[in-house]
């Protein structure tokens, strides 16, 4: 199994164990290789819901540059969303599970 396929993995059993999501194999491993190198680096493979820049990254990068949405009130609100259900005492925010989240709650899996 390669690193890629066991973070995968880990990424599937986090959300149904955290978040209880049953996640959509598939969709997750196009976010997650669409995640690039960033998952394989320990700062970069998560996602720091307290530093408002870093929320600012993930919405102008992924939500409005790879998704498409249009800069909104709601953007803001769907990252904070996503950062109460993964908990706000996890300190291993995924960000291929956070995009994975954001995805599916914007309805965006078609992009994938």
């Amino acid at each position: 199994m390669s690193k890629r396929d066991e973070l995968i993995a880990l990424y599937a059993d986090e959300l149904k164990s955290k978040c209880g999501v049953t996640a959509d194999m598939d969709l997750l491993t196009k976010v997650t290789i669409g995640c690039g190198p960033s998952i394989y680096n320990k700062d970069s493979s998560t996602v720091a819901c307290g530093q408002e820049s870093e929320l600012e990254t993930v919405k102008n990068n992924y939500l409005i540059g790879k998704l498409g949405l249009k800069d909104a009130a709601n953007l803001d609100a769907g990252i904070k969303e996503v950062c109460k259900q993964m908990g706000t005492s996890n300190k291993n925010k995924y960000r291929a599970m956070f995009y994975y989240l954001l995805c599916v709650k914007f309805g965006k899996q078609t992009i994938y």
